[in-house]
């Protein structure tokens, strides 16, 4: 199994003023008009370079951070960039709600991750995005899991969406989730799920805390999410990250 780190942070963990961003960052900041856009951008910027921080034993001030960048690839996913040079790391990140995540692994992962509020949503909506076998489920459902239930099964195709690098351009019935696999005992409080595209397994992980459901999937199999605020970190970046 793989390690996967994971940091939650909501609008009011963002410091005051954007030291933290490159230049290009900041560039590209300074060019979004709408403010919802802008926070949520700004927001899994800033809980992206914490989690990668401590996943690369970096200190976590302004400076460093700011030699940390994150760029688009060509098929939009998130890339790496430390001191202008690719990091070796994955990265997934989403926001919802006015909450980021951010799931951090070594290069071998296929990683993808997804925040999903539990809210009220139509019959055709799981018409127009679930398989078959997914409606059964919801339809087998208690009144008061389905919409839980509806929440984890889009949050879980959103990951293995992001994890194959291709996002919503998908037909997310490529997809099929199974939610229940059988709870792995422990302390964490993460429920173990799978999902599978043409022939291909991704295991993953979700919880819920109020009316947020957090879902990641990877290959190969990760274990139990670490918490990016743990203290442990897997690696060092072997650079001076005071060069310019």
């Amino acid at each position: 199994m793989i390690d996967v780190y994971w940091l939650e942070q909501a609008g009011g963990d963002l410091p005051a003023g954007d030291a933290w961003l490159s230049r290009a960052e900041a560039d590209r900041l300074g060019a979004m008009r709408f403010p919802k856009r802008r926070a949520d951008w700004t927001l899994g910027r800033w809980t992206a370079k914490r989690s990668l921080a401590a996943y690369l034993d970096l200190p976590a001030d302004s400076r460093s951070l700011a030699r940390i960048e994150i760029r688009a690839a060509s098929s939009g996913a998130p890339e790496v960039f430390f001191g202008g040079e690719p990091a070796p790391v994955t990265l997934s990140i989403s926001h919802r709600a006015g909450w980021a995540a951010c799931a951090v692994a070594g290069p071998e992962a296929a990683l993808g991750c997804d925040l999903e509020i539990v809210e009220p949503r139509g019959d055709a909506f799981a018409g127009d995005y679930f398989t078959g076998q997914e409606q059964e489920l919801l339809a087998r459902a208690s009144a008061a899991d389905r919409f839980r239930l509806l929440a984890l099964l889009w949050s879980a195709k959103e990951s293995a969406l992001k994890a194959l690098r291709v996002g919503l351009r998908l037909d997310t019935r490529c997809v099929v989730v199974d939610p229940f696999v059988e709870h792995v005992s422990g302390e964490s409080d993460w429920r173990a799920l799978r999902a599978h595209h043409d022939g291909q397994v991704f295991h993953g992980w979700w919880r819920q805390t109020g009316d947020l459901v957090r879902t990641l999937v990877a290959a190969p199999a990760p274990a139990s999410p670490v918490s990016a605020n743990a203290g442990r970190r897997c690696m060092r970046y072997h650079g001076d990250a005071g060069q310019e």
